[in-house]
């Protein structure tokens, strides 16, 4: 009878656990909802009129171009956006078989709190010192080489070697810094020190030098996203979009700095008591609420305040915690990326839990460890979601300029708009706006096909080279119709509607799809679509029909 009433306990505090736990859980019209303000936001940010306001600032990087295949030399490299600080030797040139070639050596070294906290001159003498560590070690001081400097916080660019400091993100705070320019400070710090000349020739975000460094590896990558510490992303965008900087000539990387997305109210109604209490307890209170939500710096104590509530409400560790666990910033990030989700299906991951709570002095059950679990697995789940919606919004940015020629003479043909708006809805299984490998495994069930290789499916998502919105979508549609029989290529989109190959796609249903998924149609556009094939008695369209008519005209027309 004691064991039953000790079952009978664990399950209700996993079930008050998981009620708790739910409001992590944003549904999918809130996160929708998000996508499209955080896309107002980035608009309002490349427009001159109303950047200033805007929340995502969108900030041109001066960085004109992608590498173009023809850079040699020896290079030294600065990384410094978070705790520590790499200093990198990169030497590129031709490799064997005339390919391009990279390497790298490096050392990491990290920042101390009084040089992050003091003022600007601590930080850059403490920069300038493991510089000459790292040439000494090297035995390269002797050498004055082209220094590129990235610099991952909120920087106004007046020139590619020249960048004005907006604020500090990210734990940082060194006085003296904000408002002046980064590169200067650097320069500075060097020439106090005096033992090594550089070159500074570069200053980019993180973001845009991730853009960079992948270019070797695909020369279509024109995006670049960090998820880490902080979160942010960059892209390329044609200059005519990019008002801060004068002419329309060409292209720019635009450094989002999406991180301060919220600032202005837009994620007010999405907080909860746990996002507010790390935000009023950070640095930088009401700053870069976005970054705070995903940011890999503060997941962990996230996850210690929620389970100090669950604490409280007698649902952990028998309503006791630890003086750690009571520490802010004691549960520390690594701890969430490595708690499984779902510690019942694996006792070696359930003592992997306990191994860590162990650590924060606790004594846990092993209920104790699937509700811990659950709450760092919720946690992380909700700030990926939450990632991939911005990511999302930059894809969509990014393809606008590139696919308008495409959308102008291909998509606005109301009948190949249908075709690849009712694709994308009949891919999209769970409706989420974004195709992923589960959505593909079901559509593929549905048509009879069970087992998918693993592979496969990933080859099929590279092709996206990122989340597949319906913009990304619609651009791998046209790559497939360009250079293939267009018939045959239609013919392929419907039959998505038509696995018992009839030959024919309910009217009905075809129109419900039309007027509410993706790329949503006027009733008016439906009705001209419709017009060109008569329904029959069944209420079915004969799509092949349909598609013989899109492809070489209506006849009763010429």
């Amino acid at each position: 009878m004691a064991v039953d009433e000790a079952r009978s306990l664990a399950q209700a505090a996993l079930t008050l656990a998981e009620q708790i736990l739910a409001e992590f859980q944003l549904q999918e019209e809130d996160l929708k909802k998000v996508m499209r303000r955080m896309q107002k936001e980035m608009d309002r940010g490349l427009r001159l009129e109303t950047h200033e306001e805007a929340s995502v600032k969108m900030l041109p990087t001066y960085v004109r171009s992608t590498p173009e295949g023809s850079e040699v030399g020896d290079f030294l490299s600065l990384d410094l956006g978070g705790t520590n600080f790499r200093v990198m030797l990169v030497k590129v040139g031709e490799g064997e078989e005339g390919q391009w070639s990279v390497k790298t050596k490096q050392q990491m070294y990290s920042i101390p709190e009084d040089a992050m906290t003091g003022t600007a001159e601590m930080l850059f003498d403490y920069i300038s010192e493991c510089i000459s560590d790292f040439l000494d070690k090297h035995q390269m001081k002797h050498k004055k080489l082209p220094l590129g400097f990235t610099f991952s916080f909120p920087v106004r660019h007046e020139d590619i070697d020249k960048g004005i400091l907006l604020n500090w993100t990210k734990g940082f705070k060194a006085s003296g810094a904000e408002g002046n320019n980064i590169v200067g400070l650097l320069r500075d710090a060097i020439k106090r020190r005096g033992d090594f000349e550089m070159d500074v020739v570069a200053m980019v975000n993180d973001t845009v030098a991730t853009m960079i460094s992948c270019y070797y590896e695909d020369h279509q990558c024109e995006v670049g996203m960090i998820v880490g510490t902080g979160c942010n992303a960059c892209y390329m965008e044609e200059m005519e979009n990019v008002e801060l900087v004068e002419g329309d000539e060409g292209r720019m990387c635009v450094n989002t700095e999406w991180g301060a997305f919220g600032d202005s109210g837009e994620l007010d109604e999405f907080l909860l008591e746990y996002d507010r209490m790390v935000d009023e307890s950070s640095v930088n209170p009401g700053q870069q609420l976005y970054e705070k939500l995903i940011g890999g710096k503060y997941m962990g104590e996230l996850v210690r305040l929620v389970l100090l509530k669950l604490v409280d409400e007698n649902l952990l560790f028998h309503g006791e915690a630890s003086e750690q666990l009571r520490t802010r910033g004691a549960f520390e990030t690594r701890f969430v990326d490595a708690s499984p989700s779902s510690p019942r299906s694996d006792p070696g991951d359930r003592k992997q839990i306990h191994n860590i709570l162990s650590t924060l002095g606790l004594r846990p059950s092993a209920t104790d460890c699937d509700i811990a679990s659950r709450k760092a697995g919720t946690r992380g789940k909700a700030a990926t979601k939450q990632a991939q919606r911005g990511s999302s919004n930059v894809f969509s940015m990014f393809e606008q300029a590139q696919i308008q020629e495409f959308k102008e003479s291909w998509s606005s043909s109301s009948h190949l708009k249908a075709l690849s708006s009712q694709a994308f809805s009949c891919i999209d299984q769970n409706r989420d706006g974004i195709i992923c490998k589960s959505d593909l495994r079901e559509t593929y069930s549905q048509l009879g096909k069970v087992s998918i290789p693993e592979e496969e499916l990933d080859a099929m998502l590279q092709e996206g080279k990122g989340p597949i919105n319906f913009t990304v979508f619609l651009t791998l549609f046209g790559e497939k119709l360009n250079g293939t029989d267009p018939e045959e290529a239609i013919l392929s989109a419907f039959r998505m509607f038509d696995p018992s190959g009839q030959g024919v796609v309910n009217k009905d249903e075809f129109k419900q799809l039309l007027l509410t998924q993706a790329d949503k149609f006027s009733p008016a556009e439906v009705e001209q679509l419709f017009a060109l094939t008569p329904v029959d008695l069944t209420g079915n369209i004969d799509y092949k029909s349909l598609c013989y008519i899109i492809t070489h005209g209506d006849e009763k027309e010429e």
